[in-house]
């Protein structure tokens, strides 16, 4: 079976590559990743990965991947921040408090699909001001659910604990993909 990868992030790309099995990337722009607003947070992000999927048709021997990371943080959710001012937002909002951040993944098949969500809690202390601004001067976190990135600085210096998988975090949560591959779509590592 061939792995491939839709996603542009090099996190993802650098994560999957961790599990030791072959991949390709190949990724269609344009996809919408609009969601109805009454869905819940929690459904976000696994719709977003499964309506990615549906861009793509795969042959008989090919496993796809997509996936999507939202974090909400008093029942609001935050996706990439579109410029500077909306990322040092995005930190005020999560400074001093706990919040979820949800990796939605579709495995898709030829004739099977596998789609599920992992959810991890993450708590930051008070930011500063000057904090938030050099974080976001510094690493330009725009391409970041929540503007930010836990294996950055602003992880370093802010999370006080985190509750479940740090490479969901990351945005691609490794351990359960590679469940998924072997058990619904048998990939073996050899």
């Amino acid at each position: 079976m061939k792995l491939i990868l839709s996603s542009n992030s090099p996190r993802r790309r650098e994560l999957l590559a961790g599990l030791d099995i072959p991949f390709e990337v190949r990724v269609l722009k344009g996809i919408d990743e609009s969601y109805p607003d009454s869905l819940p947070p929690e459904e976000t992000a696994v719709f977003i990965a499964r309506e990615k999927s549906e861009a793509y048709e795969v042959a008989e021997d090919e496993v796809l991947i997509t996936a999507d990371t939202i974090v909400v943080v008093d029942n609001n959710i935050l996706g990439k921040p579109a410029n500077a001012d909306e990322a040092k937002e995005m930190l005020r909002m999560l400074s001093g408090k706990s919040h979820h951040v949800i990796t939605g993944v579709c495995l898709k098949g030829y004739d099977k699909q596998s789609c599920f969500s992992v959810i991890s809690e993450v708590t930051f202390k008070e930011l500063s001001d000057s904090e938030i601004d050099y974080y976001v001067t510094h690493y330009k976190p725009f391409d970041k659910a929540g503007a930010y990135g836990i294996q950055e600085w602003i992880g370093y210096i802010g999370v006080t604990s985190l509750s479940g998988s740090y490479f969901n975090v990351m945005g691609f949560p490794v351990q359960r993909i590679y469940e998924e591959l072997k058990n619904t779509f048998h990939f073996t590592i050899e």
